[in-house]
């Protein structure tokens, strides 16, 4: 299967919260995804909210991976330390290598902003072809979050998909 730097990801975005499954809250958060990512040239393909159930999680990511072949699932919420915040343990369940310098990047950028990005436990990683990026669930820190990786996202999603140019080689992935 030849990939070109010039491909179309697909994407889901995946919003975790009780409240917002329930339809008593506002997903701004995965609403300003869908928008940003999609500007950025990703087709968004998928898009949920569900409540903070680790199984329930686990399912979507591996359904979305597996099934359907997304190219990148982002999920926003569930990254605290809540004890219904699961979803880094959940995304760590379904993939098989992970990537920390995503969650360290973000990580980084949110402390230049504020202390308390340190309760952040999002984490990113790989099941199969796909790349899954935990982000936090308010709008702010999850825009801050996605702005510091985007810039890096296609170039990793084509070294993923098994493209062959070179690293250091400026192109437009």
């Amino acid at each position: 299967m030849g990939v070109s730097k010039d491909q179309i990801y697909t994407c889901g975005i995946l919003t975790l919260s009780d409240k917002g499954s329930r339809g008593e809250r506002e997903d701004t958060s995965g609403a300003m995804l869908r928008e940003m990512l999609g500007e950025a040239g990703y087709d968004i393909v998928a898009y949920e909210v569900i409540p903070d159930r680790q199984e329930l999680i686990e399912a979507t990511l591996v359904s979305w991976a597996d099934t359907r072949g997304i190219d990148l699932i982002v999920t926003t919420g569930g990254t605290g330390v809540s004890p219904s915040d699961v979803t880094p343990e959940a995304t760590r369940n379904v993939i098989d290598r992970e990537v920390p310098g995503i969650a360290e990047a973000m990580r980084r950028a949110s402390l230049e902003k504020t202390v308390q990005a340190v309760w952040s436990r999002g984490i990113a990683g790989i099941r199969n072809e796909t790349l899954i990026i935990n982000l936090p669930g308010s709008k702010k820190a999850a825009r801050e979050n996605i702005e510091v990786v985007l810039p890096a996202l296609r170039h990793g999603l084509y070294k993923l998909k098994g493209g062959s140019a070179d690293c250091g080689v400026p192109d437009s992935h």
